[in-house]
């Protein structure tokens, strides 16, 4: 585990009992149970997508691969990944990869970024973007990239906007219907 803490939503009164955040980067030792978690919560990632508007060209067979082969589908793209525990409980997934030199050197991009309905309001979302954006500054990356749809992931999109990503142009082959290329600039 990377580290425990507690939060709290912010919304109204601090809860009775504090709820505890673990987030945990996913390694080939990581447990069994570690490694399944991430694998249902990426997997709940992509049926949230499939079921938005415009996803037609999302595949979920490539993505019930990649989620197979966690942690390895990451690790081989010089990435990684991260899994968030609420109270012990599973509620957070995010990965990464390098995106290909040739095309956008020396940058990092963030993939399948997930919060349960259950730990929403919690931070949750902004805490792993948080941990990837510290790991590409710590590999000292020139830029983080994402891609994502403002109009079925709003609180997403306002919250990578405070973070400091910018709107940029398509760094990707991705074509969605309503994405959004974003950047942040890490130097």
């Amino acid at each position: 585990m990377l580290g425990s803490f507690v939060v709290h939503s912010g919304m109204g009164t601090p809860p009775i009992s504090s709820r505890t955040v673990q987030i945990e980067e996913l390694t080939s030792a990581s447990s069994s149970e570690s490694l399944h978690a991430a694998r249902v919560l990426l997997l709940e990632y992509g049926q949230f997508v499939v079921a938005q508007r415009g996803a037609a060209q999302f595949c979920f067979g490539l993505l019930e691969k990649e989620s197979a082969r966690l942690p390895v589908s990451y690790l081989e793209q010089n990435g990684g990944a991260l899994l968030a525990h609420v109270d012990n409980q599973p509620a957070g997934f995010v990965a990464w990869r390098a995106l290909p030199e040739q095309s956008v050197p020396n940058a990092w991009e963030m993939k399948r970024l997930w919060v349960r309905p259950i730990a929403r309001g919690l931070k949750l979302g902004k805490q792993l973007t948080e941990e990837v954006i510290a790991r590409a500054r710590a590999a000292n990356k020139s830029a983080m990239y994402l891609d994502t749809v403002p109009e079925s992931m709003a609180s997403a999109y306002t919250m990578y906007l405070e973070l400091g990503f910018q709107p940029c142009p398509p760094y990707n082959d991705n074509e969605m219907d309503g994405i959004t290329y974003l950047r942040k600039p890490l130097a």
